[in-house]
C-alpha cells in the first residue's frame, strides 16, 4: 500500500483524539457510522435524521441512480503522486465534497452546527450551515472561511432584506436558498417515530431520552444547562422560537409564498456567492442561471419533500446540458467515494453529504465528523487509482457506461 500512501497527498490525516480512538475503531465507512447512532440516539431523534417522506421512493431511487453506471478504469497509469483537490468558488478545498444542511444539529450532537464547521475546517471542506439550526449563526461564522449559510427565508421583502443583513454582517460569503420546501412535508412517518415539531413532553419521550444516557447527559442535559433552552435561531434576522414552542411550525414552515421575483430580489441585495438548492428541473436550472445566481445545487432533499421526485443523478446530465460550464453541484444519497466520482463524471463540480455526517457528529462528536471525512477522502483516493486517473480534472463520461 506505499504507492496508495504517497498517491493520497493531499487526503486527509486520521484523527488523533485518543479519547475517540476505541470508539471509531469499528467505524470502517459512512454506513457503520448510522448503526452506530442508531445505538446511540433515542430513537425519536434517530429517526428525524433517518427520516424519508411518505413511502421512501426517493430515497431508494438515490441510492440506487449509482448503479446505473459502471466504472471503466484505465490501467498502467502511474498514479503514485495524485491529487483530489478542487477549487470552487475560487477557493481552494482538499476534497470534492462538503457537509450538506442538516437542521437541529445541537439536538443529536452537542453544539453540533460548531462541531460541524470545527471538523469541516480542519478537514479542508466546506459545511453549509442549515438555516433550521439553534445556534446563533454568528457563533458558527467565525469558526471559518469554510462555513457556507443556507437560508429558509421569511414572508415578505424586508424581512428577507433583514435577514440578508443579518447574515452578510455575521461574515458569511455563501448564501444557499433551498428550494424544494414550499410546505412543510408529510409528518407521518416522524410520528410514528414519536418526533414532532414543535417537540411535544410525553412519557415516551422521557423514556427514549433516559434509555439513551450518553445522549441525555452528552448532549441534551449539557445543552440546557450551559445554553438554556434551545431556540430556532436563524430564521429571521431576530431569534426565533423555542423547540417546544407552538409558534415553531408557523415560523419555520411558511415558504410557499416565494417565487422567482424573491430570487431577484436576493440576487440584487446580496453581494457575495448565491447558490439555489433544489432544483431538478433543467428549465429552472436555466431560469437561475440567467438570474445570475453563482451555482445550484441539485438535490431532492435527500428524499425527505416530495416522495417519488427523481433522484439528483439521474437528471444531473439534462441540467449539465441545459447551464453547460455553469457551476452545477449536487447531494441525496452519496455514501462511497465511487459515488462522488461518478457525480463527477457526469458533471457535477462539487458533491454534498448529509446524513453520514450527522450521524458521526451524533456518536463521536468532531473527531466523528473528521473521521467520516477522513474514510470518504481515502476512498475517493483510492478510487481515483484504481482508476487510473491522478486528478479529478481527467475525470468525465468516458470513464463511465451506462447499465440499465
Amino acid at each position: 500500500m506505499r504507492s496508495l500512501s504517497k498517491q493520497q497527498g493531499a487526503s486527509k490525516q486520521a484523527p488523533v483524539k485518543h479519547q475517540r480512538r476505541q470508539r471509531l475503531a469499528i467505524i470502517h465507512n459512512l454506513h457503520d457510522f448510522e448503526q452506530a447512532a442508531r445505538r446511540h440516539l433515542p430513537h425519536a431523534i434517530f429517526s428525524y435524521i433517518a427520516n424519508t417522506a411518505e413511502d421512501g421512493k426517493s430515497q431508494r431511487a438515490n441510492s440506487n441512480a449509482f448503479d446505473d453506471y459502471g466504472l471503466m478504469p484505465r490501467v498502467l497509469v502511474d498514479v503514485s503522486q495524485a491529487s483530489q483537490a478542487t477549487t470552487l468558488f475560487g477557493q481552494h478545498f482538499d476534497s470534492p465534497f462538503g457537509i450538506a444542511p442538516m437542521g437541529l444539529s445541537a439536538l443529536f450532537a452537542y453544539r453540533g452546527d460548531l462541531t460541524l464547521a470545527r471538523a469541516a475546517g480542519r478537514q479542508g471542506i466546506p459545511m453549509i450551515m442549515s438555516g433550521s439550526s439553534l445556534i446563533p449563526l454568528e457563533e458558527v461564522a467565525g469558526v471559518g472561511k469554510s462555513t457556507w449559510f443556507q437560508a429558509y427565508l421569511p414572508a415578505g421583502w424586508e424581512a428577507i432584506r433583514a435577514l440578508l443583513e443579518r447574515v452578510k454582517t455575521a461574515g458569511f460569503r455563501h448564501l444557499v436558498i433551498t428550494l424544494d420546501t414550499p410546505v412543510a412535508t408529510n409528518p407521518e412517518n416522524n410520528r410514528r417515530a414519536g418526533f414532532s415539531s414543535p417537540l411535544r413532553p410525553s412519557l415516551k419521550l422521557a423514556w427514549d431520552g433516559v434509555s439513551h444516557p450518553r445522549w441525555l447527559g452528552g448532549t441534551f442535559l449539557r445543552t440546557l444547562i450551559k445554553h438554556g433552552m434551545p431556540h430556532f435561531e436563524n430564521n429571521y434576522a431576530t431569534r426565533g422560537a423555542p423547540i417546544f414552542s407552538p409558534h415553531v411550525n408557523r415560523d419555520i414552515s411558511d415558504r410557499g409564498h416565494l417565487d422567482w421575483d424573491d430570487m431577484a430580489f436576493i440576487r440584487d441585495h446580496w453581494p457575495s456567492n448565491l447558490i439555489l438548492k433544489g432544483v431538478l428541473h433543467p428549465d429552472d436550472a436555466l431560469r437561475a442561471a440567467r438570474l445570475g445566481v453563482d451555482g445550484l445545487i441539485v438535490s431532492n432533499h435527500g428524499g425527505r419533500q416530495l416522495d417519488g421526485a427523481v433522484s439528483p443523478l439521474s437528471v444531473l446530465p439534462e441540467i449539465i446540458r441545459a447551464v453547460g460550464t455553469f457551476p452545477v453541484m449536487i447531494d441525496s444519497g452519496f455514501r462511497r467515494g465511487t459515488d462522488v466520482l461518478k457525480a463527477l463524471a457526469l458533471g457535477a463540480r462539487f458533491v454534498f453529504v448529509g446524513r453520514p455526517f450527522a450521524y458521526a457528529a451524533a456518536f463521536s462528536g468532531q473527531a466523528g465528523v473528521e473521521h467520516a471525512a477522513y474514510l470518504l477522502s481515502n476512498e475517493i483516493a483510492r478510487d481515483m487509482a484504481l482508476l487510473g486517473i491522478t486528478d479529478l480534472s481527467q475525470l468525465n463520461a468516458d470513464h463511465l457506461r451506462r447499465l440499465s
